[in-house]
């Protein structure tokens, strides 16, 4: 714990994190306007005592709609960034274990999804399977779990091999125990750091099929909806667009010093042997 307190990367990272997870589940304590409330205020307005970040072409407070954006452009980020980690952990712990034609065949399939680039195959799920949540979230599940899937195979490739392994074999363990209860478990540290750094590409996929008009339709808007609105008129406004670019940049800055500071303090590269023997 010392080692993590001690990183001020960590700490700082984690504080601001912290505070915008807060605020954004905890937004109608923060607002003082619902954030689709048309005309809350006057139409186009800077940013002033009542309205802290402006109001938008219809009077909708800037700040609520900022605050109410982050809980669906996080949410995104943390359930796809979830569901690639389980579906990318099951897909190589299978693959680095077993091997043979079990590895061919879950590879080959990784490798399917490597053909096509990752923002291409995005805008064709979502079109696919409608730009609600949960074309979304499939749109970014499917286009991220093959990078967990990859440092997973290779992880358990060289688990596999470790002495702790054949003791299990030997009392009779098995494979799934062997895989999911003693293997996987070990390789905690080196999947958190890929999932901390996961997240946030995640957010800003997903902030940029909304910027194209592919993410959530009205009324719900995410940051990246939020700054498709604000470009149209970033010269006479420019607070429609600083705003929701600034909470983007922020919110990537942090998940990276986070990361950052996780593969400093875990070192999975020199500890990935030791940590599994144990």
């Amino acid at each position: 714990m010392n080692s993590f307190l001690k990183d001020k990367r960590f700490v700082i990272s984690t504080i601001v994190l912290f505070v915008l997870c807060a605020l954004a589940i905890g937004a109608p304590l923060f607002t003082h306007y619902d954030y689709d409330a048309v005309s809350a205020g006057p139409n186009l307005i800077p940013p002033n005592r009542d309205f802290w970040m402006g109001t938008d072409v219809l009077g909708r407070d800037l700040y609520s709609r900022i605050l109410y954006g982050a809980r669906l452009s996080l949410a995104v980020g943390f359930c796809t960034a979830i569901f690639s980690l389980l579906l990318g952990t099951f897909t190589g712990a299978i693959a680095g274990y077993f091997g043979g034609k079990w590895d061919k065949i879950l590879m080959s399939l990784v490798d399917m999804f490597y053909i096509f680039p990752m923002l291409l195959l995005a805008i064709l799920l979502t079109l696919m399977f409608g730009r609600g949540f949960f074309g979304i979230f499939l749109a970014i599940g499917m286009t991220t779990w093959v990078s967990q899937a990859r440092l997973v195979r290779a992880l358990v490739l060289q688990a596999r091999e470790l002495p702790f392994v054949e003791a299990g074999r030997a009392i009779g363990l098995t494979h799934g125990e062997i895989i999911f209860r003693h293997i996987i478990p070990n390789l905690w540290g080196p999947m958190i750091v890929s999932l901390t750094f996961q997240i946030p590409n995640n957010i800003l996929t997903e902030s940029f099929l909304s910027f194209i008009g592919l993410g959530l339709q009205p009324p719900y808007s995410s940051w990246g909806t939020l700054a498709n609105e604000g470009f149209r008129g970033i010269q006479s406004y420019p607070h429609l667009m600083i705003f929701p670019g600034l909470a983007l940049f922020i919110t990537m800055l942090a998940f990276h010093f986070l990361g950052d500071a996780l593969r400093d303090i875990l070192d999975p590269k020199s500890s990935l042997g030791s940590s599994i023997g144990q």
